[in-house]
């Protein structure tokens, strides 16, 4: 039986201040070419100056992910001529990353999985080709923007198990600050190098697929390849060694060009930069600075807060939204209403545009005002949904705009059982039969008081009052 294996090379642009070599700002957007200076524009006769912090932010994203931090390392020019890249070669690292090994651990069909790194090593970003009505443009605003290249070990074979370490991957560098892994804006990245063999044979030739920026992408892409090469071995043909693009509107990958092989790029060592060397104690120093990861906070979910451990996992899968769950709870909301309200409807809007990127627009003090006053009975579980969607995005303070939109719900029983003797008395069938024990007729009666008295009746009182009608 023919099966994939499959490694990745991911990209993850580096949240520094400026970029790698230069003082030009690392900052995404603005005006096609306007973040360039001569040094990341490739301009003869000019000299690169190494940004610390990209170093030390590497071998923090190293640190947390298992890496053997390497005590000399240095850099090389990787040679290739391509429009993106102004200088004719990519200042990267070849022989001696900052970073090698290491590993990354994430839930995967019942067990934990585990899959290698090999190396992690900083390089420059190539600028932006943006093709249109038959004609290519560059923007080099990107240019030297610092990027480290997460390369893994051929430790995968199927699409769902790639997002899933995607997932785990892009959670935990986001946990250490180093990237804001903004998918949609291009600062994490994925190439996808795959092949086909019978199982238990030698690999088979792999391709590469290049810069795929969605969870989608990369589980199309893969699903597609995979047939390819299965389609191309078993009608008796060969599978090239190449390097090849997917276009995601399609749903089909093509040929760009035979891949490369390391030889290909006339390795040589920089001139122009010294090697990086670091010592114990800035490497402790660094250590230092790495935050609780996930899976630590995991389990401070489920022991502390006594959630599922289902819940800990979507919790803590993104540090903004296990913040704002925290800061939540430590103010004095029950841990699994927070719980529930956060999973079922905070992360609902914000992916709402659909991305793999979570965009929170809610802070703490909004969130906590909204379940405080739904722990309250001031406002039940529609009105908390829409309040939320209505401060989405805004500074505005809840209370005032659940009030300003007639949200608050009554808790005034006097009121509540008058609506709720006139739905009986006009439902004489329903009602005999809810005394007969037909249970299923509780969430009607709720609707047809809640309905008459325009969404603000407390269900609690109008449940208290089914209870009492049914002795």
């Amino acid at each position: 039986m023919l099966k994939a294996t499959i490694g990745c090379e991911v990209h993850a642009e580096l949240k520094t201040n400026t970029k790698l070599f230069c003082g030009c700002i690392n900052e995404f957007g603005g005006a096609p070419n306007t973040h360039c200076c001569p040094v990341c524009s490739g301009f003869p006769g000019v000299l690169p100056v190494l940004n610390r912090r990209a170093v030390e932010y590497t071998v923090r994203a190293g640190l947390a992910l298992g890496c053997e931090i390497n005590g000399f390392s240095k850099w090389d020019r990787k040679n290739y001529f391509y429009p993106d890249l102004p200088k004719a070669w990519q200042t990267s690292q070849y022989d001696l990353p900052l970073c090698v090994g290491g590993y990354v651990e994430f839930p995967f069909d019942g067990q934990t999985k585990r899959v290698r790194l090999n190396r992690i090593h900083l390089e420059e970003d190539a600028g932006k080709l943006v093709h249109d009505g038959g004609v290519s443009l560059v923007d080099y605003n990107r240019c030297g923007v610092p990027l480290i290249e997460i390369v893994t070990e051929p430790d995968m074979h199927s699409a769902e198990e790639v997002v899933a370490f995607l997932t785990a991957l892009k959670s935990i560098l986001k946990y250490t600050g180093v990237s804001d892994v903004k998918m949609q804006e291009g600062s994490l990245r994925c190439d996808v190098n795959l092949s086909v063999a019978e199982d238990g044979a030698p690999l088979g030739t792999r391709t590469e697929t290049k810069n795929l920026n969605s969870f989608r992408s990369v589980a199309r892409a893969i699903a597609f390849e995979t047939r390819r090469q299965i389609d191309v071995i078993e009608s008796g043909g060969t599978v090239e060694q190449e390097t090849r693009r997917f276009d995601d509107n399609k749903g089909v990958g093509y040929a760009m060009r035979s891949k490369e092989d390391a030889h290909d790029y006339r390795y040589f060592p920089e001139p122009d930069l010294p090697p990086v060397t670091f010592t114990d104690a800035q490497l402790d120093g660094i250590r230092a600075e790495i935050p609780t990861l996930p899976a630590a906070r995991v389990k401070t979910y489920t022991e502390k807060y006594g959630l599922p451990a289902y819940d800990a996992e979507v919790l803590t899968a993104d540090k903004d939204v296990a913040d704002l769950f925290e800061r939540v709870v430590e103010n004095g909301i029950e841990p699994k209403k927070a719980s529930n309200f956060i999973m079922s409807e905070t992360l609902r809007l914000a992916k709402s545009s659909g991305s793999d990127d979570v965009e929170l627009k809610v802070n703490a003090e909004q969130l906590y005002a909204i379940l405080k006053m739904s722990a309250d009975g001031e406002l039940n579980n529609l009105a908390a949904k829409s309040l939320l969607a209505e401060v989405w995005g805004s500074d505005a303070d809840p209370r005032e705009t659940a009030r300003r939109l007639n949200l608050v719900q009554s808790n005034d029983a006097g009121a509540i059982k008058q609506i709720f003797d006139g739905v009986i008395a006009a439902n004489p069938k329903q009602t005999a039969d809810f005394l007969a024990g037909n249970d299923k007729l509780r969430g009607y009666f709720v609707g047809q008081v809640m309905r008459a008295a325009g969404g603000k009746a407390n269900p609690k009182i109008i449940n208290d009052l089914l209870d009492k009608l049914k002795g």
